[in-house]
């Protein structure tokens, strides 16, 4: 007897770097998937040596295997969302552009991984002009914090002011949304600002968390941000919740110590059960 199966996992597939401490990148972004109750995939575009204390090394993965890693899972599986994190090399920016054509994906989270919370670089200079031309256009939203802005514009980012005026630029570069994290500037109020080409900006304000461990935070972000469009929710809708899940996170995390440096967040403090949804 055949069983017919009528539903599906909301999906979700992050195409990003892979941290061996766990608290960043591909295995922040798994956890984030199962907390909120999707079912997370993964096609890895480089390996790094890291842990708390920052990156030892970085060994990117042949753009071949890269595509056959995405084909695989899109052929077979499918996906509500996609969150793109590290893409260190132009070719690899290439190989994801391409595969989000290939595939049609449409609800795409960039986050731009450049400098990783320890401050080490993450990008060549020569995949930065590449990410914008062929990234941009492809995303829903872009995620950048201060320091990747900043790079992207090419000035230091030290006030909300600053911050708008960094959010118009991307999008006339071709963003459709931009998510600008304020986490950086000083004070004891964090500001993130969303801003999309089609509408006004939206501001959001919460206190500061007073924690040692926030490494991967934007991982986090990017990848919960996926997860909720993934189960049907609208940009800012996704937006604000995925802000909430990054910041109980970081409460439940914050006395904990894990390694000897900056720590992650605790993604397990509220796990949801795996939502399913109709198949088409």
């Amino acid at each position: 007897m055949t069983i017919e199966r009528t539903q599906h996992y909301a999906r979700v597939l992050s195409i990003a770097g892979s941290d061996s401490g766990g608290g960043a990148g591909i295995q922040a972004d798994l956890k984030t998937f199962a907390a909120l109750g999707c079912f997370g995939m993964t096609a890895i575009t480089a390996l790094t040596a890291q842990n708390t204390c920052g990156v030892r090394a970085i060994h990117g993965v042949p753009p071949a295997m890269l595509r056959d890693q995405i084909d695989a899972v899109l052929d077979d599986i499918g996906a509500n969302a996609v969150k793109v994190g590290m893409l260190h090399s132009p070719d690899i920016v290439l190989t994801v552009a391409q595969a989000i054509d290939r595939h049609q994906m449409q609800r795409v989270v960039f986050d731009p991984v450049m400098v990783a919370t320890s401050g080490a670089k993450l990008i060549d200079d020569s995949a930065v002009a590449v990410l914008v031309a062929e990234m941009f256009p492809r995303a829903v939203l872009i995620t950048p914090n201060l320091d990747e802005a900043a790079l992207l514009v090419g000035r230091p980012l030290n006030s909300p002011q600053d911050m708008a005026l960094a959010a118009a630029e991307l999008i006339g570069r071709g963003a459709r949304a931009v998510l600008l994290k304020g986490g950086h500037l000083a004070g004891d109020t964090v500001i993130d600002l969303l801003l999309e080409a089609s509408g006004e900006p939206l501001w959001m304000q919460a206190p500061r968390i007073q924690s040692a461990n926030t490494h991967g935070t934007g991982c986090t972000l990017s990848s919960a941000i996926a997860a909720h469009l993934a189960l049907g929710r609208s940009l800012p809708e996704a937006v604000q919740q995925a802000r909430a899940f990054v910041r109980l996170a970081l409460q439940a995390g914050a006395m904990v110590k894990t390694g000897q440096c900056s720590g992650p967040l605790n993604h397990g403090f509220a796990p949801l059960p795996m939502q399913l949804q109709e198949n088409q």
